[in-house]
């Protein structure tokens, strides 16, 4: 009996990283279709025209859904801080370790974006002469071995990542809370949706650049979850090793 524990502990969690592993891979396919597809700047195109974007500097998307939606979040991520001693009703049957990981991991997706963003050498569709900026050709951003003559700074979108943050929590309470983590999960995809719509909008970002931040947000979560659960597993594995010699 008990020499059956170890080989079965990795065992236990391989169906979950298979289908975890395989969203990773069919939407990165399609998020590499939709980069080849050309569709970006055509979108953009909806919104903006040689003077602009109509929608860049409006109440509604500038303000309320871009400057004051971060505030929102910065409290979420404060509760979920505290929820490591005081933990939200349906985050109870988490333990300390994994509430630390779920706070952990979000914030390690909050940093990870602007770091990415930082560097990159994409100009945002606003720059862009066609919609009034001073760049004059478009250039996708994987296009990496190419420049656009603009400042950059606008790969992947920051603002996305306000929600696809948050992706953490569907991992941290799929095992435990499976109702609160779907409804987590639909209310963060819900709110990224529309900050990267927003964005569109606003000649911010191409669309292209909201989905980056949420498929680099979910493989980190992705990783990260598959991480902690093996360290968990092996030292508990190696007990039984030890306990049954």
């Amino acid at each position: 009996m008990v020499a059956t524990v170890y080989p079965s502990i990795p065992a236990r969690h391989a169906a979950t990283l298979r289908a975890d592993l395989l969203v990773v891979l069919l939407s990165l396919g399609v998020l590499l279709a939709w980069d080849l597809s050309g569709l970006d700047l055509g979108l953009s195109a909806w919104f903006g025209n040689a003077h602009g974007f109509a929608w860049r500097d409006r109440w509604l998307t500038a303000t309320l859904l871009h400057d004051a939606a971060r505030w929102p979040a910065w409290v979420l991520f404060g509760v979920l801080l505290v929820g490591i001693w005081h933990p939200l009703p349906f985050a109870r049957g988490l333990t300390k370790r994994e509430r630390v990981g779920w706070v952990t991991t979000t914030l390690a997706c909050v940093i990870l974006i602007p770091l990415l963003k930082r560097n990159s050498a994409t100009s945002c569709p606003w720059d862009l002469a066609r919609f009034g900026g001073d760049v004059l050709d478009y250039v996708p951003h994987w296009q990496f071995w190419k420049r656009d003559g603009g400042a950059g700074q606008c790969f992947p979108s920051g603002h996305a990542s306000t929600a696809f943050s948050f992706l953490a929590g569907w991992f941290a309470l799929r095992r435990s809370s499976p109702v609160a983590a779907r409804r987590w999960l639909g209310l963060t995809l819900a709110c990224g949706g529309v900050f990267a719509w927003v964005q569109v909008m606003r000649g911010a970002h191409y669309l292209s650049h909201s989905l980056w931040t949420a498929w680099i947000c979910w493989t980190v979560c992705v990783l990260a979850a598959h991480a902690a659960r093996w360290r968990r597993a092996v030292p508990a594995a190696a007990g039984w090793g030890a306990a049954k010699g």
